[in-house]
């Protein structure tokens, strides 16, 4: 266990590990500066508990619990494990307040667009994803927002950066330049599920079909990179650390790849304090029409087969059954009446 949770966990910056989750998902232990203290950011997906528990037992101490576990926001990749995380460890869970209404079940984030342009691998399977939502109630608490220091992390301050999720926050620690820039971009091409795997660097547009307002994402991305971070660590990707870093997000900034079309990029949804507030009209999906054209298709061809099936049984069972020794006239082949 030790050694492939060993081989999963990379050093970002001095006191904040980044644990791997199923090849794709990060999430981070961040010291709080006190002896033994640590906040969990983000909690990986569903069933992810258990190699996170032994992650920090490893990095801290057998039987340890971090101050608060601290979500960038609520999407299942990111909030999948912290209602079993908060359950064992009993600490609150705290996310920016534009998040509480998907951690609460009283909203769904907006429907994934997966006709958007340049979505890659990850466009195909969200066609696929359920609407996402949690019921967190008894452990999700707001993070304040009178100022933007990061509970227990005295030397952090988060920055709101939605467009990806309404309340989505990135953390960043000045005195060494420190980014933790959940999934307003990725450090690997999120367009290529093989990209993802393999951890190739490459700092990119992350999750393009769950961007519902395409402007605020490049406003995002603009914001982060005047940071000029020399350690980046986000949601999906390898750590990225040295001139690299803060090269590759100005890149990005300056050359933002918006889309041409796509459900949200000229029409927006909009969000607020309750949830979504607006959707614009879903764009014509031909893939999914033709998906659910087979699928009918498929699903008539086998009623058929059934009916056909159910009719030659019943044809078979109309036929009297005779014994076989029963005595037949030789003339008619009937037996006697």
């Amino acid at each position: 266990m030790y050694s492939q949770l060993l081989n999963r966990m990379k050093k970002v910056a001095f006191g904040v590990t980044q644990l791997q989750i199923q090849r794709f998902v990060n999430v981070y232990f961040v010291e709080t500066g006190t002896a033994g203290g640590w906040v969990l950011v983000d909690t990986g997906l569903p069933g992810s508990e258990k190699d996170i528990i032994a992650a920090a037992d490893e990095i801290f101490y057998p039987g340890t619990h971090p101050e608060a576990i601290i979500l960038t926001h609520g999407h299942m990749d990111h909030a999948g494990s912290a209602q079993a995380l908060a359950e064992h460890w009993k600490v609150p869970i705290l996310a920016h307040p534009l998040e509480l209404p998907f951690l609460t079940a009283k909203a769904v984030y907006p429907p994934a667009d997966p006709t958007v342009e340049n979505g890659g691998s990850l466009a195909f399977v969200a066609r696929f994803f359920p609407p996402q939502s949690f019921q967190l109630s008894d452990y999700v608490q707001a993070l304040p927002t009178a100022d933007t220091e990061v509970p227990f992390l005295p030397d952090w301050r988060w920055l709101h950066v939605p467009g990806h999720a309404p309340g989505q926050v990135a953390l960043f620690r000045e005195q060494d330049r420190t980014l933790l820039g959940a999934d307003a971009f990725a450090t690997s091409n999120h367009e290529s599920v093989p990209s993802l795997l393999l951890q190739l660097p490459k700092i990119s547009v992350a999750g393009a079909p769950f961007n519902y307002n395409w402007q605020q994402v490049r406003e995002s991305v603009q914001q982060l990179a005047a940071l000029r971070p020399e350690a980046i660590g986000c949601g999906h990707g390898p750590v990225i650390t040295g001139a690299e870093a803060a090269t590759g997000l100005q890149e990005l900034a300056d050359n933002f790849p918006m889309p041409t079309k796509g459900r949200y990029v000229q029409d927006p949804a909009r969000t607020d304090e309750n949830g979504v507030a607006y959707l614009p009209t879903a764009a014509p999906d031909p893939l999914r029409t033709k998906l659910t054209i087979a699928a009918v298709s498929f699903g008539a061809l086998v009623g058929v087969a059934l009916l056909i099936k159910k009719q030659k049984a019943h044809k078979q069972n109309d036929y009297p059954k005779k014994h076989p020794d029963e005595p037949r006239n030789p003339r008619t082949g009937k037996s006697p009446e």
